[in-house]
């Protein structure tokens, strides 16, 4: 498939519902995967562990339920932008760039920007067990998103495309 014609803002678009798409997916793995940590380990994962400390640093600590919401408004949100950063990057991206590319945005967040605002330590400081979780989900999620880039250029190149009027006299 070759798109180079898509313009910045069409892979944008693009690349936001794919990243919010992939989100599901990498949701549904976490959760999977959380279920078979040991019961120590067991506490909220990453996401909601930012929403947390966010709140907190703000002073304005949000309870239980609002901030189970807020976890997951914020969880797609941050999959969609990182989405659409992927398909600004690369309007085609195969599986295997997809997963890397997943991989690169958990490095950049879990060892680059979330401790350098003060959110959370660095994943060298958090268990390898939820580590490798959150690496495998976002191998999950980046080879979603790849996936969905491709499905959506596609559709939008094909279904989406303007065609002849189905109502216009022949």
């Amino acid at each position: 498939m070759k798109d180079d014609r898509l313009k910045l803002g069409s892979r944008l678009v693009i690349g936001g519902i794919a990243g919010f798409a992939a989100t599901l997916a990498m949701t549904a793995a976490m959760r999977r995967m959380h279920a078979r940590l040991p019961a120590k380990e067991r506490y909220p994962l990453t996401p909601r562990e930012i929403i947390d400390s966010g709140a907190k640093q703000i002073g304005m600590p949000l309870a239980d339920d609002p901030a189970r919401d807020v976890t997951l408004i914020a969880h797609f949100a941050y999959g969609a932008l990182t989405g659409a950063m992927v398909a600004a990057m690369n309007p085609d991206p195969k599986k295997r760039t997809g997963a890397a590319a997943g991989v690169a945005i958990w490095l950049a967040s879990y060892m680059g920007w979330i401790p350098a605002v003060g959110t959370l330590e660095p994943a060298t400081k958090h268990p390898a067990r939820r580590n490798g979780l959150m690496i495998a989900a976002h191998l999950v999620w980046g080879a979603a998103t790849a996936a969905a880039i491709r499905e959506l250029t596609l559709a939008r190149e094909t279904i989406l495309a303007k065609g002849p009027d189905k109502d216009a006299p022949r």
